[in-house]
């Protein structure tokens, strides 16, 4: 078989796959804290056997789309007012303590509880870098560029920033929460700042999205008509060539 075909089904794959991700990336560009995902590519055959196979050979001479990885890149500060709104530049994820277990996002969207505890815009408690709730006493709150919680100028607690090694890739849940793999192991960022009366938005340009996404649908089209082209030449050939045999 023409090994263009391989190369053009590799393509559609590809693309149909990455055309999926940027309609979410574009989708959540006004969620806070949202973490848009990009691509990345792997052979199309995996295992053992794939070397020796001239078929494996073959086909992974064109790379399939492996999955989607977290962009950790920064998204802009919008300043809100709300003493409580928190936003993380740099580094790492506010951990919330949900019903399905720990949970990790830069959506710093926070309030106090009626019972006196950060919590965040569903009612989840927020944790302080020990992995306790914050309580928030009534009074003036500041929070420091460390994560330091204070109420009329005595520290309550340490809101905690926690980030994974680069091999650790979180799951997202949602639109902008994530679940560490099982066994995985947080640790306090250290580069973290934490910003007081702000959100952190998307770390996904609308712009540059719609454009991505315009892309992605122009590159799926060439290989479906790619793919066309070959199975008119197949068709053709046994019509016409096969019988002759």
């Amino acid at each position: 078989m023409d090994s263009g075909y391989y190369a053009a089904m590799s393509g559609l794959l590809a693309r149909t796959q990455a055309l999926d991700t940027a309609a979410a990336n574009l989708a959540n560009a006004q969620t806070p804290g949202y973490r848009a995902e990009r691509e990345y590519f792997r052979s199309a055959l995996l295992g053992p056997d794939a070397v020796d196979s001239q078929l494996g050979q073959t086909v992974n001479n064109y790379g399939l789309l492996g999955g989607d990885r977290l962009s950790m890149g920064q998204g802009a500060l919008q300043q809100t007012g709300n003493a409580l709104d928190l936003a993380v530049e740099g580094q790492g994820f506010f951990q919330v303590q949900t019903a399905n277990g720990l949970r990790y996002t830069r959506d710093g969207s926070f309030h106090r509880s009626q019972t006196g505890t950060l919590v965040t815009a569903k009612g989840e408690p927020v944790l302080s870098a020990t992995g306790q709730a914050i309580p928030v006493p009534p009074g003036e709150v500041s929070v420091g560029a460390d994560g330091v919680l204070s109420v009329a100028g005595g520290a309550v607690a340490t809101v905690g920033v926690f980030t994974f090694p680069a091999s650790v890739q979180l799951t997202a849940e949602g639109a902008n929460r994530y679940v560490a793999p099982e066994g995985a192991m947080p640790t306090l960022s250290k580069d973290a700042a934490v910003h007081q009366g702000a959100i952190e938005g998307a770390n996904e340009d609308a712009i540059q999205g719609t454009m991505d996404l315009i892309v992605m649908q122009r590159q799926a089209e060439m290989m479906q008509k790619a793919l066309t082209v070959f199975h008119t030449e197949f068709n053709k050939f046994a019509v016409e060539d096969l019988p002759r045999v």
